[in-house]
């Protein structure tokens, strides 16, 4: 069974649609919790038991402060599809994060996307960032969710797949609600069995898993800069001049 120590969670991306879910479970499940948020007039949608810490992603001073005694970083932020803000938000922010821990350990939760390792899409910039976390010698999970909220109300167990092989791009790829990604998330954070691991997560017909620690222990771990089973093809030496110069700069793995 996982730790029942609490942590203390920063939540990045807290007001976005999964990111308040995070906030809630994180304050659910005891973890003292922390929220950055960009203006604190957003901060009224969030569990008023969380802390705020109003701050920008591009700044690291700003990040510095938000991550001061954090155990443990969620990452829920996203650039809408094939916008022209994924290299900013999807990796920039993770960068900036790590930039900000300077080499200090926390556990990290990274959410990011059914079909991510599907190419030229801003999905790559997705996949970089997860390379970055996997780089960074921190305990970690990454979760790629489906089409957030297109379940039915029977459709509630959790399924974890590995090797990212659903690239419809639509909901056929699978389903999942948000409140279901934030217990995941949340959940990983504490979980020895999901550390290391890259998943898809979907949702099945049945209940939820009342503890999914069985569930993770079912994962594979990852052995490189990749999921595991990854199809490889994003070569790193081909990447941009500054993603390989953060994978030297920020990676202790």
């Amino acid at each position: 069974m996982p730790t029942t120590t609490p942590l203390t969670v920063l939540a990045v991306g807290a007001t976005g649609s999964v990111g308040r879910h995070v906030v809630a479970e994180a304050v659910r499940q005891g973890h003292a919790t922390r929220a950055l948020v960009r203006d604190a007039s957003r901060a009224s949608r969030l569990d008023p038991s969380a802390e705020t810490v109003v701050g920008s992603l591009t700044s690291v001073d700003d990040l510095r402060r938000a991550l001061d005694g954090v155990d443990a970083v969620v990452f829920t932020q996203g650039a809408a599809y094939g916008s022209s803000d994924a290299e900013a938000v999807d990796y920039g922010a993770v960068a900036n994060v790590l930039r900000a821990l300077d080499g200090r350990p926390v556990r990290i939760a990274l959410m990011t996307a059914i079909g991510v390792t599907r190419r030229a899409t801003t999905h790559d910039w997705k996949r970089r960032s997860e390379r970055l976390v996997r780089a960074s010698g921190n305990a970690y999970t990454i979760v790629r969710p489906g089409w957030f909220d297109y379940n039915d109300d029977d459709q509630l167990q959790n399924v974890l797949l590995q090797g990212d092989t659903r690239h419809a791009g639509d909901s056929s790829d699978g389903v999942i609600a948000r409140t279901q990604i934030a217990r995941v998330l949340v959940d990983s954070l504490t979980s020895d069995a999901a550390d290391h691991t890259t998943f898809e997560l979907v949702a099945e017909r049945g209940a939820a898993q009342t503890d999914l620690e069985p569930v993770f222990a079912t994962l594979d771990r990852d052995e490189s800069l990749d999921g595991v089973r990854d199809q490889q093809n994003l070569p790193v030496d081909a990447e941009p001049t500054s993603v390989q110069a953060d994978l030297r700069d920020l990676g202790r793995s």
